[in-house]
């Protein structure tokens, strides 16, 4: 495929969107060219689009947004024998180096020369096209659409922290943040075995979305909320995992209170900010486990295979879609009606 022009969605600033032309990327030699035809907007885009940051990440110059994709395969790379033209892919966002002593461990999530799409200063993925390696792209399943292949990253992050939680069967869990991972997390919390799963969030038409998806209890969040009513509905001492994804310094701070003895934390949820407080004292007395989230690593084709078998029905959290030419409108209503949006999507 010869060169030629593309159309590009940029952020100049904050709360701007324009539309500018730009060359096809030309290939190399182990890349194929992807024809996008579903990007997802996550919270961290709307959090660019919104603040400038999330956490220590910060945008500085115009930025390509979006990293939850998937589309069709263009033209592919001499090296390339994996892919064939018109296959369609979904595309795992992070680049890592494959050399380092993380990558060589297995943990490419924590690689420190990781490449992400739409991470400062790197471009994403809402663009006609993208030239990525061959061997990140990923075919999917004939009963898979591009949209649900650009919810694989959701799912993956709900995959890792579900992992990182030490989830089993017969254990308990509360979700803090009933948000797309919040969502997700649930699922997959009931896919490895847990229990019971209640949710949390500040925005009741979440927590009907929650409850309609499997979670046993949907319970409004707010900063008098009443932890002892939460462990009577349980009919425990507290929980064994508390997964906090709605990146709130009050949910991170009710975590302490809410995990049981013994218990585990598993923070996936980013704030604005890079610094937050949590309850030392009160994990300390009950001896439990703190771990962090970030990102994912080896769960593309878990994700995959989780989504084409049914268990994990992505299609339910879209709240809407939105032509490529109206991203402006897409990332103004993920702002402005919390209320009825979970996930919304661009279609090119």
């Amino acid at each position: 495929m010869g060169n030629g022009m593309m159309r590009v969605m940029v952020m100049p600033h904050i709360r701007e969107m324009i539309m500018e032309e730009r060359e096809i990327p030309p290939l190399q030699p182990d890349e194929a060219l992807v024809r996008i035809r579903h990007v997802g907007i996550c919270g961290s885009d709307v959090h660019y689009y919104e603040d400038g940051r999330i956490g220590d990440f910060v945008v500085e110059k115009p930025i390509v947004l979006g990293h939850e994709c998937a589309g069709e395969i263009a033209a592919i790379g001499s090296a390339v024998k994996t892919l064939a033209i018109g296959d369609r892919v979904t595309v795992e966002p992070g680049k890592p180096c494959g050399r380092c002593r993380y990558c060589m461990e297995g943990r490419y999530n924590l690689c420190p020369d990781m490449v992400f799409m739409a991470t400062p200063p790197v471009d994403g993925s809402m663009a006609e096209y993208i030239a990525y390696p061959a061997h990140l792209c990923f075919k999917l399943p004939d009963n898979m659409s591009t949209e649900e292949g650009a919810l694989v990253d959701p799912v993956a992050v709900a995959y890792h922290t579900t992992f990182q939680a030490g989830a089993a069967p017969g254990k308990s869990a509360i979700v803090l943040g009933s948000g797309t991972i919040g969502v997700a997390t649930m699922m997959a919390l009931r896919s490895a075995g847990v229990s019971k799963v209640f949710m949390t969030d500040a925005i009741p038409n979440r927590l009907r979305i929650a409850k309609d998806l499997g979670a046993d209890e949907a319970l409004l969040a707010d900063e008098t909320a009443d932890i002892g009513n939460v462990f009577r509905a349980l009919g425990d001492e507290g929980f064994d995992i508390v997964v906090e994804s709605a990146g709130s310094d009050k949910a991170l701070l009710q975590s302490a209170d809410l995990v049981k003895r013994g218990g585990t934390i598993a923070v996936v949820g980013m704030t604005v900010q890079s610094e937050n407080t949590i309850k030392t004292t009160t994990l300390l007395s009950k001896e439990a486990t703190l771990k962090t989230v970030f990102r994912y690593r080896n769960l593309w084709p878990v994700s995959i295979n989780a989504i084409a078998s049914g268990n994990f029905p992505v299609r339910k959290i879209i709240s809407g879609s939105y032509p490529f030419e109206e991203s402006k409108a897409a990332f103004e209503r993920c702002i402005v009606d919390k209320e009825n949006v979970l996930k919304i999507m661009l279609e090119l």
